[in-house]
C-alpha cells in the first residue's frame, strides 16, 4: 500500500488563476479609464475599443490559423494588453496607427515567443515603443485635457506639450505656472491613461490588497526616482524640478504598478524585484534628465525585462530540503 503521493511541482493549491488575475488588473485600471474619458471624451473611448478589439482579434487569428493550439483569448491577457497599450499613447492617435501597434504588440511582443508566459518583454510596451519609433510625430502630439461637461464628448482635441516636454525644452522655470494638484488629478496633457495619478493609485491599492502585485517592485522604482531626482534638485533647483513632480509626471505610476509588476517579465524573488525596480528607476532618471526623450519609463522597463533571466539566476531561492554548506 502506497503511503505517499508523488507528483511534480507546484504543490501549492490556490483558487487563483490567470483569468482572475488578468480581470482584476483590468478592473483596477477602470478608474483611470473613466477619468480619461472625462478629460478626453470620445477620443479616449474610441482608441481603447480599437486597441482592445485588435489585440483580441490578432491573438485569436494567430492561434486559430498559425499556432493551431487551444484558444486563450478568454483569459483576459489580450484585453489587458490592448488596454495598457491605449493608456500609453495620445488619445488623438490615428486609428490605423493604433491598429498597427496592437497587431505588433500581440503578434511580435507576445505570440512570436509562444504566447502568455513565454514572452520576455511586456507586449504593451513593445507595441508602444514600436509606434514611437515608427510614428514619432503622432506619438508625441499630445491632446490637452478638456472636461467633457465643458468641451463636449465629441469635441476636437487641442494639442500641446506635456509637463515633461516643457521641462525638456525650457527647463524647470517653465513649470512654475502649473499646479501640482492639476497634475495629480489629471488636468494636463499626455498619454490619456497616465494623466490621473489618483485614479491609478486607487487601482494600485486594490491590486496590492488582493495580493495581485508585490509592493517591492513599484516601491523600489518610486523611491529610486525620488532619491536621485531629489539629489539633483538640491544641487540646482533652477534647472531640476522637485522630486515629487517626477512621481506624478509622465507614466511613472502607470509603469511602476501596472507594467513593471507583470509576473511573466519581472523577477520572482523579493531581492530580485528590488534590484529590478532600482534599475528601472535609475534608467528612467537618466533618460528624463539627459536623454533625447522627455519620458523614459517604457524604455527602462523593457531594458530591465531583458535582465530578468539574469536577475532570477543571481537570486535563486534556496531549494527546500537542501542545506547550504557552511563556510569555514
Amino acid at each position: 500500500m502506497n503511503n505517499y503521493t508523488i507528483s511534480g511541482s507546484p504543490h501549492v493549491h490556490s483558487t487563483e488563476n490567470t483569468r482572475k488575475i488578468m480581470y482584476r488588473v483590468i478592473l483596477a485600471l477602470l478608474p483611470a479609464l473613466l477619468v480619461a474619458i472625462y478629460y478626453f471624451g470620445w477620443y479616449a473611448l474610441r482608441l481603447t475599443l480599437v486597441t482592445v478589439a485588435t489585440c483580441v482579434l490578432t491573438e485569436w487569428l494567430i492561434q486559430k490559423f498559425l499556432i493551431k493550439g487551444p484558444l486563450t483569448i478568454n483569459d483576459g491577457s489580450a484585453i489587458l494588453t490592448g488596454l495598457l497599450l491605449a493608456f500609453n499613447v495620445p488619445a488623438n492617435l490615428p486609428i490605423w496607427m493604433a491598429i498597427v501597434g496592437s497587431v505588433f504588440a500581440i503578434g511580435v511582443g507576445k505570440m512570436a515567443f509562444g504566447g502568455l508566459g513565454k514572452n520576455p518583454f511586456n507586449p504593451a510596451l513593445v507595441g508602444r515603443v514600436f509606434m514611437l519609433v515608427s510614428f514619432p510625430t503622432a506619438m508625441t502630439t499630445w491632446p490637452q485635457a478638456a472636461p467633457i461637461f465643458k468641451a463636449g464628448f465629441f469635441t476636437d482635441a487641442v494639442t500641446g506639450p506635456t509637463p515633461l516636454g516643457l521641462l525638456k525644452e525650457s527647463g524647470a522655470s517653465s513649470l512654475d505656472h502649473m499646479q501640482f494638484v492639476d497634475m495629480v488629478l489629471g488636468n494636463r496633457g499626455g498619454a490619456f491613461g497616465e494623466v490621473c495619478a489618483i485614479a491609478l493609485i486607487i487601482g494600485a491599492i486594490y491590486l496590492i490588497a488582493r495580493k495581485v502585485i508585490d509592493i517591492a517592485t513599484p516601491l523600489s522604482i518610486l523611491l529610486t526616482v525620488f532619491v536621485f531626482t531629489g539629489i539633483f534638485y538640491l544641487v540646482d533647483p533652477t534647472q531640476y524640478i522637485a522630486p515629487w513632480y517626477h512621481l506624478v509626471y509622465g507614466g511613472l505610476i502607470l509603469g511602476a504598478f501596472f507594467m513593471a509588476t507583470d509576473m511573466v517579465t519581472s523577477p520572482m524573488t523579493v531581492r530580485g524585484k528590488i534590484l529590478f525596480g532600482v534599475g528601472i528607476g535609475l534608467i528612467t532618471v537618466v533618460i528624463r534628465l539627459w536623454g533625447a526623450y522627455p519620458e523614459g519609463v517604457s524604455f527602462a522597463i523593457l531594458i530591465m525585462n531583458a535582465f530578468t533571466p539574469l536577475i532570477n539566476k543571481a537570486f535563486k531561492p534556496q531549494v527546500f530540503g537542501v542545506v547550504k554548506p557552511s563556510k569555514k
